[in-house]
């Protein structure tokens, strides 16, 4: 009820959109050049004072059709939680889960893919047009579940501009050798005005992926001791994904107003141990994951006069998700997660004066989240959240300033009644019939930042943020088996907002043939909510015994700090022609420790080199990535073995009057075994090997 009352309030609002008119953009940067995530007025990338990467149309065409977290997998401070080809998200900075925020034209995605690494996110990188990532402080304007960072996929369902020259539009296919996958895409924007209609959809379908050694690792078989069965294919990791969505607006001489529904369908299995069986089979075989999700999208804007503001945008989403964890081996559903709602954001943009630029805004999201089946682990919660901001920019062409401050309320509501507490949980002082199942909380958010520049290719950034997270409902609430985790989950009722005053350091310099870009950053937790281990076993019923499978694993706090850098850069060292050959670089590393000791799954450094050449119709490359090792463990860890991944790519237009390519991408040439530290999965499932991809892309 609330998601629908909030959706009927947004339809009122962005009525106003229709029929006015669109701001003059004329001599404004080129839409590559700015930033539209972290604040809702416009600021060139090369005036950002946080770490911000942006991936355009033109390099999401060739992009290899896998999951948000594998395809960011590898930028500076950022790593991928690689859970399954049908299952990754994005860990920023060593931060992943609830505190890295997935959004889509700029609100949340409405599904579970937060609260456990084996569920998808409900939205495919095929689908987008553009992908823009925020890390630090530059995430205050989205509230606590942005603590860590922002992934924000956009894309024109909802035509904002009128067609090129009436009807533009992309299609693209591929081909992957080491999982025999497929994929196809297309879109299509029609109409010159005030109507515009769009349509898109993607197609991909993969088996299961060759890796060069056993999944299972050697660590793996000693410590619990098994034997890998002799196996070079990860098993059980196919994936069949097809979205489709179709909207339409009108745009007016001064705005916009538009909706559009998509449909997401995916099914993919998940990793499970390959090793010899002793005895019985276990009771509980490989399963796969059935999802789908159904959601509308309303969006709007319009040029105003009103006080100190020019223009207001709306933005809503409503969302029904489900998703299935099936036996393969059977089919018998063993949970079914729901999740419905909305969420919504109006931002009302001052004009700029002087270079003042600022804006306030207005947040709300409803959801009601279930769980049903016999391995449900948490109860019924409905959702709220009410978040109010706004953000100020001074911008004095050698030195400027900006800040922000934000105030949200969150209210979980949880139905408790009748829940029994099992045996673990009541190990640990949890009793459900005596515990509050409304949990509110009420956060503030903070953030400045100066920034100076000594010359004109020189920009230098100091930003100082405070921000605070609400428990999610796993963390406040979860008692029992969790497969995704391979763990006997015990929430905690009585947990607090988590707390972090980070600190981020920024130096850029762009010549005329090439950049640096520098980031140091420190971020103090108070109440930092870890998912620890406490060295207790659970058996089948969830008794605690010494002999169980399941580990068991609470949700604590305790006060942490995470901190580290990032460097990129790139130089021009040739031309011939319209060709450029270039080098690149990068550089990450994070440290993280709590009261009890480091983290789990915290990533090592990282060091990636490149030979780009680019003209107008051959562009190519070759990359080296080295990872180190990973012996800085949390209690229970294994350690992870470095590896260095060779990769070439190279696409070429035969037509040099049309925007058609074909390209050739070659990943782990030299088939290197590897395995991501940060992945729950690492020791039974690697990453892939030796991969040829070939494919072809055309746009209009």
């Amino acid at each position: 009820m609330r998601a629908k009352t909030l959706l009927l309030a947004a339809v009122g609002v962005s009525a106003l959109c229709a029929g006015q008119a669109v701001a003059d953009e004329a001599g404004a940067p080129t839409v590559s050049e700015l930033v539209v995530t972290g604040a809702p007025y416009a600021v060139s990338l090369d005036s950002a004072t946080t770490h911000i990467n942006i991936i355009t149309q033109e390099h999401l065409a060739t992009a290899p059709p896998v999951g948000i977290g594998d395809l960011l997998n590898g930028m500076p401070g950022i790593r991928s939680t690689s859970y399954s080809p049908g299952a990754s998200r994005p860990i920023i900075r060593g931060l992943s889960g609830p505190r890295v925020m997935i959004l889509q034209n700029g609100v949340g995605l409405v599904d579970a893919s937060s609260l456990s690494p084996d569920h998808a996110v409900a939205s495919d990188p095929g689908e987008a047009s553009r992908i823009e990532i925020l890390r630090g402080p530059s995430t205050l304007a989205y509230g606590g579940s942005a603590i860590g960072g922002v992934v924000n996929m956009l894309d024109e369902r909802v035509p904002s501009t009128p067609a090129t020259g009436g009807a533009d539009g992309h299609v693209g296919a591929s081909y992957g050798s080491v999982d025999d996958s497929y994929s196809v895409s297309a879109g299509l924007k029609a109409g010159k005005g005030p109507w515009v209609v769009a349509l898109d959809a993607v197609r991909r379908e993969s088996g299961d992926y060759d890796t060069p050694v056993n999944p299972v690792s050697s660590r793996y078989e000693a410590v619990n001791g098994v034997t890998a069965l002799p196996d070079r294919v990860v098993h059980n990791t196919g994936v069949d994904l097809t979205a489709y969505g179709i909207g339409a607006s009108y745009i007016g001489d001064s705005g916009f107003i538009g909706g559009s529904v998509k449909r997401t369908e995916t099914s993919y299995g998940v990793p499970f141990a390959q090793i010899v069986q002793v005895g019985p089979p276990p009771e509980e075989g490989p399963v796969y994951i059935d999802l789908k999700q159904t959601r509308y999208d309303l969006r709007g804007e319009t040029a105003l006069d009103l006080g100190p503001f020019d223009k207001a945008r709306v933005s809503v989403g409503y969302a029904d998700y489900e998703h299935q964890e099936i036996a393969v081996d059977g089919g018998a559903v063993g949970t079914t997660f729901l999740s419905k709602g909305a969420e919504g954001r109006l931002e009302l943009v001052q004009r700029e004066r002087d270079g003042w630029q600022g804006a306030v805004g207005l947040q709300i999201l409803g959801r009601d989240f279930e769980a049903l089946g016999d391995e449900a682990f948490i109860p019924r919660v409905e959702i709220s959240e009410v978040g109010a901001f706004v953000l100020q920019r001074l911008d004095r062409d050698t030195w400027g300033v900006e800040g922000g401050l934000r105030i949200d309320t969150r209210t979980l509501d949880a139905n408790l009644t009748g829940r029994p507490t099992s045996d673990a949980a009541a190990g640990y002082d949890v009793n459900w019939a005596a515990a509050s199942g409304k949990q509110d909380f009420t956060n503030a958010s903070a953030s400045v930042s100066v920034f100076w520049r000594p010359a004109s290719d020189w920009f230098l950034g100091l930003s100082l943020a405070h921000n605070a997270r609400a428990p999610t409902e796993f963390e406040l609430f979860a008692d029992g088996p969790h497969g995704g985790t391979g763990s006997y989950e015990i929430g905690d009722p009585t947990l607090d907002a988590e707390q972090v005053t980070s600190l981020e350091a920024t130096l850029r310099w762009t010549g005329a043939n090439g950049k640096i870009e520098a980031h140091v950053y420190t971020a103090d937790y108070t109440g930092f909510i870890d998912e620890a281990r406490t060295g207790d076993f659970v058996d089948d019923a969830g008794v605690l015994d010494p002999a169980g499978e399941l580990p068991v694993v609470r949700f604590i706090q305790s006060d942490a700090l995470f901190y580290g850098g990032e460097l990129e850069g790139t130089y021009d060292v040739w031309r011939h022609g319209d060709g450029v050959l270039s080098l690149e670089g990068a550089y990450d590393y994070v440290h993280g420790r709590t009261d009890a000791g480091p983290p789990a799954r915290i990533p090592p450094y990282s060091v990636t080199g490149r030979v780009v050449w680019t003209a107008p119709r051959l562009e190519g490359q070759v990359e080296v990535r080295h990872v180190a090792e990973q012996d800085r463990l949390s209690a229970f860890e294994l350690p992870t073995d470095a590896y260095t991944l060779l990769s070439a790519r190279v696409s070429y237009r035969p037509l040099a009057d049309q925007d058609f390519r074909i390209f050739l991408d070659g990943r782990n040439l030299t088939n290197e075994p590897a395995r991501e530290h940060a992945s729950f999965l690492k020791d039974i499932a690697p990453l892939p090997g030796r991969t040829v991809r070939a494919g072809v892309t055309y746009s209009f």
